[in-house]
């Protein structure tokens, strides 16, 4: 079991001990997932809300006109998948899915929804927002246990930037990456305007600025998604930067690396020779990726990397995940 995730549990499993009542299952920090034993099981109960939303037009219907066949769980710890996640029918109104927490790597800030038949978002606890049993400062001083683990870093690989607001007294940043907290990252007042640098893991992440209580997307950033408020949430993807090494062929006059990210182009990311080897780097998107060496015209796999797959051809590829 991942270090973290194990302290995690242990802390969970005594708080559950200190305030049974808080949960006839155990400690639960949103009304639908609780930890029961090694395992967190997400939990719908259809009689719960009043509204869908319509994934597609955005447009909201009467949740009781709703023929529920299918409910999905989905969010930031699955890619936001539509249907991986399925949840069994426990009941005439709900819906389980269990999973085993060492199948977490990250730390519990999670951003989920269910998707019914497909097509209809629902926010959990949208009819009480933001409401917790048990507060993330309560946690963090008796456990000292932090439920984000993003703070604020010098040399952090993420600039956030927000021109002008001279006069505001404070101004946070808020994101799927910390679970939208609205006090932890605090952005620093700058010549013209604000700014915070943070170190965030490849992938997509959301944000928003609060400006002295006031929340706003970033109008700098032309990418942008509606959230379930109606209102707008910028959208950031993060590379991470990867260094390629191929160590012994030293009489190689020429080396390219090329793979799916380039859609295998022989001639975009040529290798430089240093220290009796050719290296290169690049900046790659958070996921899989399939890659080989071509040495002087030959194609081969990276001989120190075991992880392999062979594509629809029959072709062997070295494989790199990004995450």
């Amino acid at each position: 079991m991942h270090k973290w995730i194990k302290i995690y549990w242990q802390g969970l499993l005594a708080i559950s001990l200190l305030f049974p009542g808080i949960s006839s299952m155990g400690q639960q920090f949103s009304r639908h997932y609780f930890f029961d034993g090694d395992e967190v099981v997400f939990e719908f109960d259809s009689r719960e809300y009043l509204q869908a939303k319509n994934q597609d037009i955005l447009e909201r219907l009467d949740f009781s006109d709703l023929k529920i066949d299918e409910v999905v769980v989905s969010g930031n710890f699955n890619n936001w998948s539509k249907d991986s996640w399925k949840m069994r029918k426990t009941g005439r109104y709900t819906y389980q899915l269990r999973k085993k927490i060492v199948e977490f790597n990250d730390p519990f800030k999670w951003e989920f929804k269910f998707l019914v038949n497909g097509e209809y978002w629902i926010v959990p606890d949208a009819k009480h927002p933001g409401k917790k049993f048990l507060s993330n400062d309560f946690i963090e001083s008796t456990y000292n246990l932090k439920l984000n683990d993003i703070e604020s870093d010098s040399t952090g690989n993420t600039l956030f930037y927000l021109k002008g607001y001279p006069e505001a007294k404070k101004v946070i940043l808020a994101g799927s990456f910390d679970n939208w907290d609205e006090n932890q990252l605090k952005m620093q007042q700058v010549a013209d305007g604000w700014q915070l640098r943070i170190n965030l893991s490849p992938g997509r992440h959301e944000y928003k600025f609060i400006v002295d209580g006031n929340w706003m997307h970033d109008s700098e950033n032309p990418n942008a998604v509606k959230n379930e408020h109606h209102t707008l949430n910028s959208v950031l993807f993060v590379n991470k930067l990867v260094q390629f090494k191929l160590e012994k062929y030293p009489r190689a006059q020429k080396v390219i690396l090329a793979g799916s990210f380039n859609n295998w182009n022989e001639n975009d990311h040529k290798m430089q020779r240093q220290d009796g080897a050719w290296t290169t780097a690049l900046e790659l998107a958070a996921g899989k990726h399939y890659y080989k060496f071509i040495v002087d015209g030959k194609w081969i796999v990276d001989p120190v990397n075991t992880l392999q797959e062979r594509d629809r051809e029959g072709n062997l590829n070295s494989v790199l995940i990004v995450r």
